[in-house]
Parts: structure tokens; sequence; C-alpha cells
């Protein structure tokens, strides 16, 4: 045998690995588990995005895993069950502490419904947790019941020699009136272990009313990493002080009638943006800035109009900060967003392209003709307001501070390459190149330079770096070359305030058609370094329309688009109700999301949420933990452990003999 040589570093860390490890029996117990680890099976990954703030039918689709919960709770009872008991076992999965109140309502909490209740779920239970080692699922259980639960997983009806142990566990939990607690605890676990890990592929942010809820669900996933989209970038800006960015957050909340997500969800002092647009637009209909409503929506119309004329102002405001940033950062290169002075207040025209269109808005008692962008005595009054807010929330600084530590703006996982939006290309095919304050930069580089401001914009001590990164952010916001954004402009002015069409229309970087074949999806690997030709790309960002015809799966086995519309603001152009790409070791396939009603509903009628399969990829072999980046880590800890295991053998390291 070679002689191992051991340098000074090596010998350092082993001594730190000693540690942990301080006996060869020790090292070698570990080696052994690991190894074994590896040949498990792969859990099961979960890839959403564009939540937009869909709270319901996000956490509908985490409690029942996108389907998956059903699907294990027939493998293990559909020989005996029936359907309709097993849509009953499901809902109270979904929703224990509902459907337990539901039961008891109407009296049929008996004896013999705890027993089976409770033997039905143990045996879900079971195969749920089979693809985890005993260690990994003792962290997962609730502690008051870690005991009793550990027991019953390892012990059967069926077990000659232990069946009425585990009966009497079962009647002891009812007897102590603990059946309700210890029936919530195992349909929590059901749902914990059935997803492995959670992706998501950007755009929480926004449209629709929840998105502090949303975040708070991300707060409790054992797994999550998320993928920067543009509407998470651009609260990741407010948060950070940017005013165009404060602007842009608010005017949307108040487009899409969320105002009270504003000022009950995040605690943002609206009371002097309020009092402003009185002042100022009291008696403007502002016709453009009715807030869109849904059918159901119970806001009283006096609220409505108060909320439009707040939406008008702030809207103002934004133009007004925008054409400012503009004018500060000409190598944005944004300078058709310069609109305000193209304004002809006396015709009531504006030039745009240098072609003069009429306004629908002639009412701007703020703007000066001499000087547009500036902003009025009360305007500035309202989003200093609005910052002071901002930085001060104390959860929407906690629910950033999330984003940045389970964020990027993109992740290669699992043979799975995830960004939100696009490769900015040229219509030639080739990677855009945007200069970065200086660094030229495209492709995966220019990925990497978003994400080093991005995060300077939050964390950076130096103030003159930390608000030019913000100042980014709003350009990763609205940005012609965003990855993010990946459209030629936004639009807002024109679709506010001209009638005519064609201004309204934002074309999309040339990624979203020159990237849906398989020689681009190919370059798009090589860029980022990846040569596993079984890799998949899985973006967001871009609403499927399955009304007119369009398929998520725009390269077959190599690119996925997963934006299905979640949020209800979308679903009247998707015709769905989002999807999630579901990876286990076996295949992965999207699942297809009718529009989720209530929970409510779910425990009343034990009515799932509809969802269709679309098979994407059948793996050639069952996927195990040694084919995964958790399983590559693993084996390098073995090797390590190795190392330390040899270093005890031959006395360069001693062990710890007690």
């Amino acid at each position: 045998m070679t002689e191992v040589q051991y340098d000074e570093k090596t010998l350092k860390y082993l001594n730190m690995l000693s540690r942990i490890y301080p006996t060869t029996q020790s090292v070698s117990t570990e080696i052994i588990n690991l190894r074994a680890i590896l040949n498990l099976p792969k859990g099961t990954e979960h890839y959403v995005s564009d939540i937009h703030g869909e709270y319901e039918g996000f956490r509908h689709i985490l409690r029942n895993a996108s389907g998956s919960v059903r699907r294990k709770i027939d493998q293990a009872l559909s020989d005996y069950v029936s359907t309709p008991d097993r849509d009953a076992l499901a809902a109270l999965v979904y929703y224990p502490e509902l459907k337990l109140r539901e039961l008891r309502h109407q009296g049929l909490l008996t004896r013999e419904w705890y027993t089976i209740t409770l033997r039905q779920l143990v045996k879900v239970c079971k195969i749920t947790i089979s693809k985890y080692t005993r260690s990994k699922v003792r962290k997962m259980l609730p502690k008051d019941f870690e005991y009793i639960i550990s027991e019953l997983m390892t012990t059967g009806s069926k077990d000659f020699n232990k069946e009425e142990y585990f009966g009497q566990i079962i009647q002891s939990i009812i007897d102590i009136d603990a059946a309700d607690k210890f029936i919530i605890a195992l349909c929590h676990l059901i749902q914990d272990t059935v997803i492995d890990k959670l992706h998501v592929v950007g755009d929480i942010y926004d449209r629709g009313d929840s998105p502090h809820l949303v975040m708070d669900e991300l707060e409790k996933q054992r797994y999550v990493d998320i993928q920067w989209g543009n509407h998470d970038i651009l609260w990741m800006g407010a948060a950070a002080g940017n005013l165009c960015c404060i602007a842009n957050a608010v005017r949307i909340c108040l487009r899409y009638n969320n105002y009270d997500f504003l000022e009950d969800g995040y605690g943002i002092n609206m009371r002097p943006l309020s009092l402003f647009a009185l002042e100022t637009y009291g008696s403007d209909p502002c016709a453009q800035f009715q807030p869109k409503l849904s059918a159901d929506d119970g806001t009283d119309p006096h609220s409505v109009a108060v909320i439009a004329r707040m939406h008008k102002a702030i809207s103002i405001i934004q133009f007004k900060l925008e054409g400012q940033a503009v004018m500060a950062h000409p190598e944005y290169e944004m300078e058709d967003r310069l609109l305000l002075d193209k304004l002809d207040l006396e015709k009531g025209t504006v030039t745009v392209g240098g072609e003069v269109f009429p306004l629908l808005d002639v009412n701007f008692p703020t703007i000066d003709p001499n000087d547009p962008y500036a902003l009025t005595i009360g305007e500035q009054r309202v989003i200093e307001g609005l910052h002071t807010s901002f930085l001060n929330c104390e959860k929407l600084q906690r629910h950033i501070d999330f984003l940045y530590k389970k964020g990027s703006m993109y992740r290669y996982y699992n043979n799975v390459l995830l960004f939100h939006g696009c490769i900015p290309m040229e219509p030639e095919g080739f990677f855009s190149e945007l200069d970065v304050y200086g660094v030229h930069c495209r492709g995966r580089s220019l990925f990497d330079r978003c994400e080093e401001l991005v995060r300077q914009g939050r964390y950076s001590k130096d103030k003159a770096k930390r608000e030019r990164g913000a100042d980014f952010m709003w350009y990763l916001w609205c940005g012609s070359k965003s990855p993010l954004f990946g459209k030629d402009k936004m639009a807002t002015f024109e679709r506010y305030f001209v009638e005519d069409k064609k201004l309204h229309k934002e074309h999309s970087d040339p990624y979203f058609t020159l990237a849906y074949n398989a020689e681009a999806c190919d370059r798009v690997m090589e860029e980022f370094g990846i040569t596993d030709p079984e890799a998949v790309i899985v973006n967001g960002h871009i609403p499927v329309k399955i009304r007119k015809g369009e398929t998520p799966i725009k390269v077959p086995r190599k690119l996925v688009i997963i934006d299905g519309g979640m949020s209800k603001a979308y679903q009247s152009v998707t015709g769905i109700a989002g999807y999630t790409l579901v990876s286990n070791s076996h295949e992965m396939y999207l699942s297809e999301h009718e529009p989720f009603a209530t929970a409510e509903e779910t425990v009343r009628n034990n009515r799932d949420m509809d969802s269709r399969i679309i098979p994407v990829l059948p793996y050639a072999k069952r996927v195990t933990i040694a084919d995964t980046n958790d399983g590559r880590e693993i084996a390098a800890k073995i090797d390590d452990l190795m190392l330390l295991l040899e270093a005890y053998r031959v006395g360069v390291i001693k062990q710890d003999k007690g």
C-alpha cells in the first residue's frame, strides 16, 4: 500500500474531523451509514413558479403535494378502503384541524372512527417515510409524539409478535383524549415527508393579496430554494430603500386592490398617500386608474374611488422618480422611458417614438412643464413616508432576508438548471452583452454580476455601493436586458394614458423564441458548464396560454416553462391555475392544476383540486441519492472519513480512548 502523505492543511482538517469522530469505530460506523444512504431512492422534488401572492392555492398544492398525497393513500389503502373513504381521508390529511372540527360538529368522532383512521394514517405514513433514514425521520417528528410515532412506524398490526402492542398504543391514544392531536401530527408528517425538496422559480410577490402569507409558509419548509423573479427583485429593491421600487410596489398593490395587504400584511402607512391623493385628485374620476376587482370583491364604491386616486398619485410619483433614475444612469440605455417631458398639456398629447398621440387623461396638476420630473413638496413627503415605512417594517425585512438566504439568480441542482426569466439574446442567437457599471458580461457572467450587485444593494457597508446595487435592482425589474424581465420595455405609462394598442406591446426577448429548440438549449447548458445529456432547463415568468394551444414543454426532455397562472389574475389568460413540476426517483412530470376553491369546500365535500399529469422525462433507471447533489457531498465526506480512518490506523492522528 502506498503511504499517504499528509500536508499541514490536510492534517489540520483531519484533526478537526476527529473531534466529531474520535475513534476508528465511530468513523467506520459513519462510513457504513453513509454508503447505505447513497443507495436510497432520491426524495421527491417539487418545482413551482409565479405564485404571485396566491396563498390559498399555493398552500393547498403544498398540502396535497400536487396530488402525491392522494397517490400515497391509494397505494396504501386502495385494496380495502372505498374511494369515498379515501377522499375523506385525503381531506383530513390536507386540513386535519378543519376536518376534525367538522366531524365533531356532525357527531362522527366515535371510538371506531378514531381506531380506523389512526390505523389508516399509520399505513400511509409508513409509505411516505420509506425513502428516508430513521435519523432523518426522527428530526421531522413532532417532539410530543416522537417516541410513539417511532414505535408505530416500526411495528405493524400484521406483526404477530407485536400485534397486541400495536393495538394497545392506538387504544391508549384514544383513551387519554390525545387522538385529535396525534392525528394532526400524523397528517402534518405525511405532508412534510411526501415533498423532500421545494424549488420556487421566482415571483412570489404582486397581484395576489397574500404574498406575506406565502413567505410565512416558505419559512416553515424543511428545504426550499428560490430563484428570484422580477417581482421578487422589485420588493427586494423596495426593502433596500430604492424609491423607484417602492413606488412600483405600491402602485401594483393599488392596481390589484391589495391595499389591505400593504397596511395589514406589512404595516405600510398609507395614510399620507391617501390624504395627498384626495387633496390633489379629489375631483378627478381617475378613470384609467380604477383597481382591478374580482367578481366576488366586496370593496365599497367609496373605497374604490379613493384607491383609484391613490393609484394615480403614486403612478405620477413613480414616473417622475423613474425619469430621474434614467437620467442618473445613462448606462441603463432607457431614454425611451422619458415621457413626461414629451407631454403637451395644452394640446393633451404625448410624443412617443417621434409620433404624437392623444392622451386619455389630461389632468396633471403636479407636473411642471418646465421641470416635469421634479417632485412637488407633497409628493416628496409621500415618498419619504413610504420609504420610512418600508425600511422599518420588521416583517418585510425578515421576509427579504429569507429571500437572500434561500435565493439566487440561478441554480443547477440534481440535473435541473433553474432561472426565472431568460438569458438575454440577440436576434442572431448569441447572448446579449450588458455593460454593468463598467463590467461587460453576458450569459452566465451576467447572472453572476447581477447577483453580486443584488447582494451589494442590501449588505454592502459602503453607502455608495449599497445605493448603486439598489438602483440596479430597479433595472432588473424593468430594464431591456434584464434576465428577470426579458422585454424591450415596460409600457406602464402608455397603458395608462394612450389608447393606441401598438404602444402597449412589450416585445419579448429573442430568448423566448430562439431558445425553444434543442441546439439552443445545448448552448445554454454549455454556457453554464453543464455536460449531462439528461439535464433540463426550467423557467417561469411567461404564462403558458393553454387556451391558445400552448404547451409548457417547449423542448422535449430539455426545456419546460412552469408558469401556468397560479394567480387568479392570470387564470383567464392561461385557462388553468398553475403547474407543479415533480421529480421523483422514477420520472419527471408536470401536474397541471385546475382552480382551487377553498379549504372549507375541500373539507366539506372531500373534493380535491383537480390535476392532470403530463409526462416530461422518464428516468432510465431509478435515481438514488448517489446520483444527486446530496449524494456527491456524501461521497466526498466518505472520502474524507476514509482518509481519517487511515490516519488513525497509521498513527498520524491519535484516537480518543476516553
